[in-house]
């Protein structure tokens, strides 16, 4: 059931690990970086919603959610063989628009897709498995430019014709061949079960199925958030703000602030921005690992005790930044984020799916990615101005701030009430917790 998520993952994991350094192969700035980023945020913020809500009231030969994970993953299919041939900034991010429209139309109906098919005694421990295919795509793809590099000697070095390496080039290569192959195994594997009143259910197909009812739905889920969505909407908020700090930034930071390169155009820019590879590896070695334990976390401390500790620990970790400059350091601060990691991408939606409508989860899980995009946004459209006016270009300055985001994130997950639920047997009556 979650084998897709891998290849998913691979894609995203080679968007996070080299895009921003294709950006600047092809003579962006850093407080370009941004808004050249901004393409994926707006897509998420348009096309989730839309496609959640569509998922939900779908039904047809391949079932309900799998006809949205094979479209998207033939779109990104194509955008992860043509990413590489990128010979402009706006060509790059055309490509960007067009590779997390697709993984956004893939992995929307996948989060619902797993939460449709598991009892809810088993949810804890299918987002945790969601986390582990997440953790393994993206070390596989964080990895690879490195890997094809110092084990196969693919050369890394970059030219006036060759402005991206080649080691990234097969790297995009291998993800588009890994994200269609996953996502076709579990659409292969994993068959859905019809809606049991079908009458019912092409009823609602028509009275909340299109894109204009789509959107409608969109405004009207926004107006009736519950209360533990809309708490949650701010640890998103918080989270993300200091993600997405971090991943725009970490991989030019270690090559530049890290590895001393003055200029992309230099082995040493390379060598950083592989070493940063090698760190995402590390970080997501760790999320996959702990990802294992966040089950017995959660029965003994709560979901939301578990996930402000773990955004602590990614928090503290992008701090302690400041004090590293030593490349081999690096990789001990990314056990700590990848503890972070790891609950990001399993329990604020293990604690939001028993609050919502369990035939309307889809449509929830887009609205819910708003706090995700949103603040993502923000920091596309605004954050270039802190990078040149307050930040001077310093990249690590960037990464530093988003671990202080993190922490704030933290603090705001204790005040969320989510309903007491099993994470691992046997079913207890639903009651508000603190």
């Amino acid at each position: 059931m979650n084998l897709g998520f891998l290849g998913i993952q691979f894609g995203w994991g080679l968007q996070m690990a080299n895009m921003s350094a294709i950006f600047e192969h092809l003579g962006a700035n850093a407080h370009q970086i941004p808004i050249l980023w901004i393409a994926a945020p707006l897509t998420g913020l348009i096309v989730q919603p839309i496609i959640g809500n569509l998922s939900d009231h779908t039904w047809g030969p391949l079932g309900r959610r799998r006809p949205y994970l094979l479209v998207g993953a033939l779109l990104a299919f194509c955008a992860l063989i043509l990413m590489p041939h990128c010979s402009t900034l706006w060509m790059a991010a055309l490509m960007l628009w067009l590779l997390d429209m697709s993984a956004n139309t893939s992995m929307v109906p996948f989060r619902a897709f797993v939460g449709d098919l598991l009892p809810k005694e088993q949810r804890t421990r299918g987002f945790a498995m969601q986390s582990i295919m997440v953790g393994l795509g993206a070390v596989s793809a964080s990895g690879m430019p490195w890997i094809l590099n110092n084990i196969f000697a693919v050369n890394n070095a970059t030219s006036a014709l060759q402005r991206i390496p080649k080691t990234v080039q097969l790297s995009f290569y291998i993800g588009a061949a890994i994200f269609l192959g996953t996502v076709l195994w579990t659409i292969f594997t994993t068959p859905e079960h019809p809606p049991k009143n079908i009458a019912r259910f092409e009823e609602l197909q028509e009275e909340r199925g299109g894109v204009i009812n789509s959107l409608q739905e969109t405004w009207q889920v926004l107006m009736d958030m519950p209360p533990t969505m809309r708490q949650l909407a701010w640890v998103q908020s918080f989270t993300w703000l200091g993600l997405f700090c971090f991943f725009l930034y970490f991989p030019p930071a270690v090559a530049h602030n890290i590895f001393g390169a003055e200029h992309q155009s230099t082995p040493l820019y390379s060598d950083g921005i592989e070493w940063a590879g090698l760190c995402f590896a590390m970080l997501n070695i760790s999320c996959a690992g702990f990802s294992l334990l966040l089950p017995l976390l959660t029965r003994r401390l709560n979901r939301k005790v578990t996930h402000s500790l773990c955004l602590c620990s990614g928090g503290i970790s992008l701090i302690s930044l400041v004090a590293i400059h030593n490349q081999y350091m690096l990789l001990l601060p990314m056990v700590g984020f990848g503890i972070t990691w790891s609950s990001v991408q399993s329990l604020p939606y293990a604690m939001l799916a028993g609050t919502v409508p369990t035939q309307r989860r889809g449509i929830y899980q887009g609205v819910f990615n708003f706090f995700v995009v949103l603040p993502e946004i923000a920091v596309s459209i605004g954050f270039g101005w802190i990078m040149k006016n307050l930040l001077n270009e310093d990249r690590l300055a960037a990464v530093v701030l988003g671990g202080g985001f993190l922490v704030v994130a933290a603090v705001a997950t204790l005040f969320v009430q989510v309903p007491h639920q099993t994470n691992i047997i046997g079913p207890e009556p639903p009651k508000l917790s603190d």
